[in-house]
């Protein structure tokens, strides 16, 4: 991403809702000279082309006392907060060519961490190893484009910040029918949403139709998953919408949009169930929509349009 709030090609992706009523257009600006397109085809973090993605300025952010008055007294005597990460999502989070974490969701979390008045211990893992640290108590919470679904609200509780639909892509010249996939291959990163729910549940339809299963590819990360497209070893990928788009922006002259943008659903922060701390996390990111701070950052981005104004808990379903 360049550095300036919105630059470089807009994307205008029609949106099909499937699970909420209403409408809302996903429209992302995306600019095309970035340092993090040659991480999304090699997955490596020393790439020196291209203009870095500057971080909102949060200085400014301050923390808001009836916020930390909620806060559970271990987390205020400790002044930090434990937050799991998995890097390997652009333009939300990833590392950029000097192996930092960067996007507009870790500058949202920054910000919601300083409306708590405690500064952020970032932990690099595994997507599907996050949950289990955050119910096992080795993490307070989780910051990676969790889609907040009922099977995940099993394990854990979620604070809802943003919307995002689902996106395919597919090779330029050859558009797969997210619908009719029956018989392809199609790549994914794993343990995502569309890991263990979309793609299984698609393929079952194809099997119910007397079609051949779809042939699911699931990836560690995404810019493999991205990669597998590019090299012609899947057909297509499916992501969150701002995750797809990005890539598109970033690979014009290869890929494309699939379809359009379905399934919006909200993401979320996970915290172990009945946490004391997830009050204290609702407050502050309601506190950042309600000062203007949150909406600022997600301009700054180009994402605006996933924007929600309440901060709500477990809202996916």
């Amino acid at each position: 991403m360049l550095n300036a709030r919105v630059s470089g090609g807009h994307a205008f992706i029609k949106v099909k809702k499937r699970r909420k009523t209403g409408s809302m257009k996903i429209r992302y600006a995306i600019p095309a000279l970035v340092a993090a397109a040659a991480l999304a085809l090699s997955g490596c973090t020393s790439n020196t082309e291209g203009e870095e993605y500057v971080p909102y300025d949060i200085s400014g952010v301050s923390a808001d006392d009836a916020v930390v008055a909620l806060l559970p007294a271990d987390i205020a005597d400790r002044g930090t907060i434990k937050i799991g990460i998995n890097p390997e999502y652009p333009p939300n989070e990833y590392k950029n060519s000097k192996g930092e974490i960067s996007g507009w969701a870790v500058d949202l979390a920054g910000a919601l961490a300083a409306k708590m008045g405690l500064e952020i211990e970032w932990e690099d893992a595994g997507f599907d190893t996050i949950i289990p640290k955050i119910t096992g108590g080795t993490m307070d919470m989780g910051s990676s484009s969790f889609t907040d679904n009922p099977e995940r609200q099993k394990s854990v509780d979620f604070v809802n910040y943003y919307e995002a639909g689902v996106l395919w892509a597919a090779p330029l010249g050859a558009e797969v029918e997210p619908d009719d996939a029956c018989g392809l291959k199609v790549a994914v990163q794993a343990t995502t949403f569309q890991h263990t729910d979309e793609l299984p549940e698609k393929s079952e339809a194809c099997e119910a139709a007397g079609k051949d299963p779809i042939e699911i590819l699931p990836y560690e990360t995404q810019s493999e998953a991205t990669n597998a497209v590019v090299q012609g070893k899947a057909a297509a990928f499916t992501a969150d919408s701002p995750v797809t788009l990005f890539a598109i922006n970033q690979l014009s002259d290869k890929i494309g949009p699939s379809g359009m943008t379905f399934d919006v659903a909200p993401y979320g922060y996970p915290l172990d169930k009945d946490s004391e701390l997830t009050p204290a996390v609702q407050a502050a990111l309601q506190s950042l929509m309600d000062d203007g701070t949150y909406l600022a950052i997600l301009e700054y981005a180009g994402v605006a349009d996933g924007a929600i104004t309440t901060a709500t808990i477990n809202a996916g379903g």
